[in-house]
């Protein structure tokens, strides 16, 4: 016959069971290794539920004296590194709970009344979730600011501005430093909006039914910092659409990432050669000596996948699963914890890395001079002297073809050979095909006009 289990190893549930849990499955539904980094947020909530069960006449005066005294013993323990989490303990929720317990005794054990793990967990997430929108803001503010102080400098610096990687138009480096600007601003938005959904309290809904006890959730979710409560018991302690919500965002983000990235590494080729990376964000080869690898914007790349594999995984965690809990959602914090950890630790290094980028303007400007990149300042000097824009298009297609087979560009051209592709051309043409001339010419908001760069920077620093 098997033996009872001991109350030492007993599981919060274990009364309802004749024998205890293997090993294996120990192993196999214990989430301590990666939830515990949830105790402050655990803690939290637990103190703010303690307090509402006392102001209720629930939860003794010295009960809750006891519970206070138990979480800050706690919490000196888990910070100097001398709590011991307990695989038996399943998560850290029991562990905390359990080491309440065993430091204060019965008052530990009502600790739990008018709550069940299923709310207790919905209440943790959102809050450890929403310190970490809180943390990446931040990251992502300190990015836009690399970017904007960046573009500063180079706000005259003439760039190429590319359309399927083929050179289109003059663009100031500047310029194109904003557009991220503009992208992470976005990702912000959606960070903010995201959090204000999240935030709602779940606690007080405790297994899927509410509770039996006079609770007050506007109170706990009042201390908590929680907007308000989750209005369906069933909703809240079941589903993680806004964990979805989150990693859709930062799989955005880390788009938007991966593709100044993909630009960092591209334009430190030294068949492209327009920036440097500091040495201190590249690595070397193993076997060619020359090398210098852009290795964090490679990784970056790459991580962006792994980001996006999170929030598949949490979408397919989802959509099978009936009301309310399930196990099943115990998946959803390990993807959810290192989309995360990823993001912030990307956006860390890039504003870290963003400031000492070093620019290399002339090889910018050697590249403007491949490309016809005035060729459309041409076809709108046409239109503007009454020529079609159609007809003006065919006009300048085939000037670049006559500077293609001389290998020269259009402003290399003599009048009386441009006047043949447009009798409309003037003396006045050769101030259109200068690179600063069609810089200066885009003078409208949004456009790359150094002094609209400028503009835009002013105005970007006080968005911030």
């Amino acid at each position: 016959m098997t033996e009872p289990t001991s109350p030492e190893s007993a599981k919060a549930w274990s009364g309802r069971f004749s024998e205890p849990v293997s090993d294996l499955v120990k192993r196999y539904t214990a989430s301590i290794a990666f939830d515990q980094r949830m105790w402050r947020q655990d803690i939290r909530g637990s103190l703010a539920h303690a307090r509402m069960l006392a102001r209720q006449g629930i939860l003794a005066t010295g009960d809750l004296a006891a519970i206070e005294q138990g979480m800050a013993a706690i919490t000196g323990e888990i910070e100097s590194g001398q709590f011991n989490w307990n695989l038996d303990d399943e998560d850290v929720h029991l562990n905390i709970e359990k080491r309440l317990t065993a430091l204060i005794g019965d008052a530990g054990k009502r600790l739990h009344t008018g709550r069940s793990r299923n709310d207790q967990v919905a209440t943790d997430i959102r809050l450890w979730l929403r310190d970490s929108i809180d943390i990446i803001d931040r990251l992502l503010r300190d990015l836009q600011e690399a970017l904007i102080n960046l573009a500063e400098i180079h706000s005259d610096t003439p760039l190429p501005g590319f359309t399927h990687l083929q050179v289109a138009q003059p663009i100031t480096f500047g310029h194109h430093l904003l557009a991220y600007f503009e992208m992470l601003a976005r990702d912000r938005e959606r960070f903010t909006d995201c959090r204000r959904r999240l935030n709602r309290l779940p606690l007080g809904a405790a297994a899927l039914a509410g509770t039996t006890f006079p609770i007050d959730r506007e109170s706990v979710a009042r201390e908590l910092g929680f907007e308000a409560v989750c209005e369906n018991s069933l909703d809240a302690v079941s589903d993680r659409d806004f964990a979805i919500e989150f990693c859709a965002v930062a799989a955005l983000v880390m788009t938007h990432i991966s593709r100044f990235s993909e630009e960092l590494i591209l334009w430190m080729s030294p068949r492209i050669s327009f920036i440097d990376l500091p040495d201190r964000f590249c690595t070397g080869s193993s076997i060619m000596p020359q090398k210098k690898n852009p290795d964090v914007p490679e990784l970056a790349r790459g991580k962006t996948g792994r980001v996006f594999g999170h929030l598949l995984a949490l979408l397919v965690l989802m959509k099978g699963q009936p009301l309310a809990y399930n196990k099943d959602n115990q998946e959803d914090k390990e993807p959810l914890f290192d989309t995360a950890d990823t993001l912030i630790d990307t956006l860390r290094i890039f504003a870290d890395m963003v400031p000492d980028i070093r620019v290399k303007p002339e090889a910018m400007a050697a590249a403007l001079r491949q490309g016809y990149a005035t060729a459309t300042d041409l076809a709108d000097y046409l239109v503007k002297k009454g020529l079609p824009f159609r007809d003006a298009h065919e006009a300048v297609a085939r000037a670049v073809r006559a500077c293609e087979a001389r290998s020269c560009d259009l402003a290399d051209l003599p009048l009386d050979e441009l006047r043949s592709f447009s009798s409309l051309i003037g003396s006045d043409v050769f101030g259109v095909l200068t690179v600063a001339g069609s810089l200066a010419a885009r003078n409208h908001v949004g456009g790359t006009a150094p002094a609209q760069v400028r503009a835009a920077i002013a105005r970007a620093r006080s968005r911030l």
